[in-house]
Order: structure tokens, then C-alpha cells, then sequence
């Protein structure tokens, strides 16, 4: 049955019928004009508020927020009717809401991810040796990227400044991290033993090196979020700019752990020659295209399907195969003859 808000949003748009759709979603005086009743007769006044239903409550609904909802897809329901576009609302698609959750298709896929990082980090754990130098870098991987997940389910649960927020910092962070450690696997940066692998070279330089680049992944990951955090609006230009580069030095690094040994700068083990290529040395290449691919979908943005699903919730739902995909390569590079002394 409609809600008693639902159809005071109904008898508004008759009252506001346009043939025109020149304006976008919130800007559109008819979504303005719709808010404006629902809320005088819903949320103030004479009339007692409307009580919100305990999920919404918990998902921190108001009763403006609900008159937003509601008229959002009042008006959809009216293009769709009419063969109008339909258009987007402070910058999102309509999508109807489940249990409070205004995306539940990427809260959904953003759990998946969330999934495959947890059985990557019990493959890590359980596979690759302990004492090898990469297991602890590659752990904290895992972890962080987990954390980014949970606030990614949390901001599409809710999208509030502060879930968004702690959305692309912990994003943000996760990106990071894997460029870190992927410099510190690929330039042998690592702590080594001298009694386990193999290593001509001396640690010192190495440790003083891998010191700077700790330090300056800090500083860039906290220069990152106070820039965007002291800011009066938050710059989403520069956000999308910042994970895109960090996230193509990170594939080029490992496209070239994959390059023929003649053509990569990468000397893949201390244990072996650089011209030792092991058989899974492909997988980051693979591993590259597929990422290209499912970026790829943010640009083919379209009105959901059924209001459920978006392009950009296909994006996490194709993120989650591919971590796990990565996750065995990890275990494959760290489990391999190469980190070993030629002697054992």
C-alpha cells in the first residue's frame, strides 16, 4: 500500500505536470516543489511527523530525507510513464532502498569484496612460509583493503559526508598500500635473511631506501586527506585523479614483472637470474587488463536496471573474482623456488 507520503507526492505532480525536463533531478522546481509539501505536511507543523519504520531509523532516515525518496521516484515513476529520461539526484541514480540501504545491490557486491579479501588473507596465511619477508606486507594488504570495503558497504548503506569520507580515504589507502608493497616486492626492498634467501646485495642501503619510501607513502596518504578534508567542498576531481595514477603505477609495475625478461627492468627473485620467468609471471598482466576492464564500466554509466542495478554496482561485482585471482597469484610469487638459496 503507498505511504501517506507517497501520495501526497502523487497529487503534487499532477498539480506540477511539465512537458519540459530541462532541469536535473534535485535542481528540477518539480522534485523542489514536491520536497517543499512533503515535508510542511510530514515534518512540521500542525500534523504529527510521520513515524519512520525502526530500519530506516537505524540508517539514520529523517523525514526530510524520506520526502526526498519518496519524491524522487514519484517523478521517476512519471518519466518512465511518459517515456522521459530519467534523470539523477545529488548525483546518484534512484534506486529503491532495502532495510534502509539506499544501494543494496553494491552494499551487497562491496560484501562480496569484502569476502574475497577475507579468504585472500586465509590463503596468505595458511600457504606462504612464515619468516617470508613479503607475508607481512602482504597481510596488511589484505586488511586494509577489508577496511575499505566495510566503510564501501557502510557509505552505500548511507551515503552521508561522513561515510563517504571514510569511503575514499579508506579507498584511497588501500590503492596506496598496494603500490607500496609492490615496490618493496619488485626493487627487493624487503627485510632479507641471509640465511633463508638469497641476496647479493647489503641490506643497509636497501633499509634506508625502504625507510624514504615508507615516508613518503605516509606523507602522500596524509597530505591526501587533509587537502580533501580542509577543503570547504570536497574535490572529487582530484580524488579520481589521485587513485587513477597510483592505481596505474601500480599495473605498470607488475606489467612489467610480467614483460619477457629481455624487456622488463624487473629482476623477479635475487635467487634467480633476471631471465628466470616462471610460469606464472602472466598473472599480473591478466590481472591488469582485467582491472582496465572493470574500471572500465564506470564509463558506461546508465539508469539502473530495475532501479537495482548500476553500473557502478557491477564495477564492485566484478572487483571481487579479480581479488581473488590476485590473492592466488601472491601465494604462487611468495611460494616460489626463485626466494630461495640455489643451494637448498
Amino acid at each position: 500500500m503507498p505511504s501517506k507520503c507517497t501520495l501526497i507526492c502523487s497529487a503534487l505532480l499532477l498539480v506540477l505536470a511539465s512537458s519540459a525536463y530541462a532541469s536535473s533531478g534535485d535542481r528540477a522546481d518539480e522534485f523542489t516543489g514536491c520536497v517543499s509539501l512533503c515535508q510542511s505536511r510530514t515534518c512540521e507543523g500542525g500534523l504529527p511527523a510521520i513515524s519512520l519504520p525502526l530500519a530506516l531509523q537505524l540508517t539514520r532516515w529523517t523525514c526530510a530525507d524520506n520526502c526526498k525518496y519518496e519524491c524522487m521516484h514519484a517523478i521517476t515513476d512519471r518519466a518512465i510513464q511518459h517515456g522521459a529520461p530519467v534523470e539523477q539526484y545529488y548525483g546518484k541514480w534512484p534506486f529503491w532502498r532495502l532495510a534502509g540501504m539506499q544501494e543494496p545491490a553494491s552494499v551487497f557486491f562491496s560484501i562480496l569484496n569484502f569476502a574475497a579479501h577475507v579468504s585472500g588473507a586465509r590463503k596468505l596465511q595458511a600457504r606462504v612460509p612464515e619468516g617470508h619477508p613479503m607475508k607481512r606486507y602482504y597481510l596488511f594488504f589484505a586488511f586494509v583493503s577489508m577496511n575499505a570495503w566495510v566503510w564501501s558497504s557502510v557509505f552505500h548503506t548511507r551515503d552521508l559526508p561522513t561515510t563517504e569520507k571514510l569511503d575514499y580515504f579508506s579507498a584511497a589507502a588501500a590503492i596506496l598500500y598496494a603500490l607500496y608493497y609492490t615496490v618493496i616486492r619488485l626493487f627487493h626492498l624487503y627485510p632479507v635473511d641471509q640465511h633463508r634467501l638469497t641476496a647479493g646485495h647489503r641490506p643497509s642501503s636497501k633499509s634506508t631506501i625502504l625507510v624514504a619510501w615508507t615516508v613518503i607513502c605516509a606523507c602522500a596518504f596524509l597530505s591526501h586527506v587533509s587537502y580533501l578534508t580542509l577543503l570547504p567542498r570536497f574535490d572529487y576531481t582530484y580524488n579520481m585523479v589521485f587513485n587513477l595514477i597510483v592505481g596505474l603505477a601500480h599495473n605498470l609495475l607488475w606489467i612489467c614483472y610480467s614483460l619477457p625478461s629481455r624487456l622488463s627492468i624487473i629482476r623477479r627473485y635475487l635467487g634467480r637470474p633476471r631471465s628466470y620467468r616462471p610460469a606464472h609471471a602472466a598473472k599480473p598482466a591478466i590481472f591488469a587488463l582485467l582491472t582496465t576492464a572493470a574500471t572500465a564500466l564506470e564509463l558506461f554509466d546508465f539508469p539502473p536496471w530495475g532501479r537495482i542495478i548500476d553500473a557502478h554496482s557491477l564495477w564492485h561485482l566484478a572487483t571481487a573474482p579479480i581479488a581473488i585471482f590476485w590473492y592466488d597469484f601472491l601465494v604462487q610469487d611468495a611460494c616460489d623456488e626463485g626466494w630461495r638459496f640455489s643451494k637448498m
